[in-house]
């Protein structure tokens, strides 16, 4: 087995390590504060970002007050190149956010590799707009390199109030092999579920601090899962629309 890959996502774990550490703990903070005050975590991204937005929620030792915003349109399964041109419509992402439910008291995570399309925009406005707090998770190298396709030219980076840096290369794809000229391999999930899981784990360390005990979810497939789940569920059923 060649390992490039596992080499490669070994440097970029470490590149995240070396330069995210103080964008994590900021971000662990406002989500610590928010669930805190009674707020949610919405988690809104397209095409494979959407599976980001799934990483942390309804997951064994995730956080209950997790509501991913998971637009059908949006994703994989009604048609990849559909979903790549939906991405770019103005406005759309502004209708999904709104319908979502979140705001002021909340943090929405807005996911995108290239931070380019209008979706992901319009819902960061949206979300400021209505008084949440936004975080984008893109990649800095390739989003830094490619122009907007939003009406107002900025990129998703452009707009959050907090940025976390994926450290992924230009075109998301990391391995050149001799006879292609397209890369091949791409690192935007791997790196995109470690940091959303540095921020949980971090959010989760700083409410225990506080004396808050954290909504977390055992695993459904344990003997004690659905009993341990039960209150859990109970609490926040009634706030996220698909728990």
């Amino acid at each position: 087995m060649d390992k490039t890959y596992l080499n490669i996502i070994r440097g970029q774990l470490d590149k995240l390590e070396q330069t995210q550490e103080q964008a994590i703990d900021a971000v662990a903070k406002v989500c610590a504060d928010a669930i805190q005050a009674g707020g949610l975590l919405y988690f809104f991204g397209t095409g494979h970002a959407h599976m980001l937005c799934e990483e942390p929620f309804y997951r064994a030792g995730g956080m209950a007050c997790v509501s991913p915003i998971l637009e059908p349109s949006l994703m994989l399964h009604q048609g990849g190149a559909k979903s790549s041109a939906l991405e770019r419509l103005p406005e759309l992402g502004s209708t999904v956010v709104a319908e979502s439910g979140v705001g002021e008291k909340d943090v929405l995570f807005l996911i995108s590799n290239s931070g380019r399309n209008s979706v992901p925009i319009d819902g960061a406005l949206e979300g400021k707009k209505r008084g949440a707090t936004t975080v984008a998770i893109t990649s800095m190298t390739h989003s830094s390199a490619v122009t907007s396709r939003h009406p107002s030219g900025k990129r998703l980076f452009e707009v959050c109030d907090y940025v976390l840096d994926n450290c992924g290369v230009y075109g998301d794809a990391c391995i050149e092999l001799p006879g292609l000229t397209q890369a091949i391999s791409p690192t935007s999930t791997v790196l995109g579920a470690a940091l959303i899981n540095l921020v949980m784990t971090e959010t989760v360390r700083l409410l225990l601090e506080r004396g808050v005990m954290p909504p977390v979810f055992a695993s459904a497939n344990t003997d004690e899962g659905d009993k341990a789940n039960k209150a859990v569920i109970a609490e926040y059923k009634k706030r996220i629309r698909i728990l």
